[in-house]
């Protein structure tokens, strides 16, 4: 099996510049992690010229082991006592206006990491008080209590990425549950957060497991939509089944925004974090 050939449309021009260098050795002093780098991303470039990085908290080490992601996975490393206020001073070194903070798997841990996140929130907030901070958190095993360590706080932005289509969990994300990741975003809205989720395309859903998935977001108010294109990382990774084109990519937008989204980014290089202060609301 070869990893399948990019069309003109997926082809980026390769940036980078005096930005990238200096939010690197930012990170690289204050000892935090960014999905950017960790998960691949094909925009981490882009972000870093534009001085701005979707930070990575509770390691580099995830617990659980998706078959779409570049993120290691195994045994991860002591939870930082330091980062929730190194973060935040990176947020007020790049002079930020909105902060996105996501995390790895830490079903090792009592809280799954909540605690953290909450510290991080109320360390921007208390240096950098004009920030708005979206979070984008893991299922929590689907735990209120866990959950409520975090919505207690009021981010601005409440995401968690279902990823997939529902058919799909079993064969991409065997330690997950699409009713569960529902229950995420359906409590952090009856706790009166803007909600915010995320979807890949290119695994080999249909249209019609699409539009359904959306019904589904949508029953429980889910406020703002992401869909970007899956790329295989490797060829250990799942297999991608087919580029999405620009047009379907636009066709899933209009879909979306018809059935009640007030925020919709559909593309090819869309990612959930993805220039993200753009489609707050």
């Amino acid at each position: 099996m070869k990893i399948k050939r990019k069309p003109e449309w997926m082809k980026l021009k390769i940036q980078g510049g005096g930005n990238t260098a200096e939010v690197k050795h930012l990170l690289d002093d204050l000892n935090l992690n960014t999905v950017c780098t960790h998960a691949n991303c094909p925009n981490k470039m882009e972000c870093y010229e534009r001085r701005t990085a979707t930070f990575m908290i509770l390691g580099s080490v995830c617990t659980r082991n998706c078959k779409f992601c570049d993120v290691a996975h195994g045994k991860p490393d002591p939870v930082n006592k330091q980062e929730p206020k190194n973060l935040a001073e990176a947020v007020r070194r790049l002079n930020l206006k909105h902060a996105v903070i996501t995390s790895v798997d830490r079903d090792d841990l009592e809280d799954g990491g909540a605690t953290q996140f909450r510290n991080v929130i109320r360390e921007i907030r208390a240096l950098t008080p004009g920030v708005t901070v979206e979070v984008l958190i893991p299922d929590l095993k689907g735990k209120e209590e866990l959950m409520d360590i975090i919505y207690d706080e009021k981010p601005d932005v409440l995401n968690h990425n279902i990823e997939v289509v529902p058919e799909l969990y079993d064969e991409i994300m065997p330690g997950s549950n699409f009713e569960r990741s529902l229950k995420v975003l359906d409590y952090a809205k009856k706790k009166g957060l803007v909600t915010k989720t995320g979807i890949m395309v290119g695994l080999g859903e249909t249209e019609e497991q699409m539009i359904n998935t959306f019904k589904r977001l949508r029953e429980i108010d889910v406020n703002m939509l992401t869909i970007g294109q899956y790329l295989q990382p490797s060829l250990e990774h799942a297999e991608l089944k087919e580029y999405i084109t620009p047009e379907q990519f636009k066709k899933y937008e209009d879909l979306a925004y018809e059935m009640g989204f007030a925020k919709v980014a559909s593309g090819p290089f869309v990612r959930s974090s993805y220039q993200a202060e753009a489609i707050k609301l």
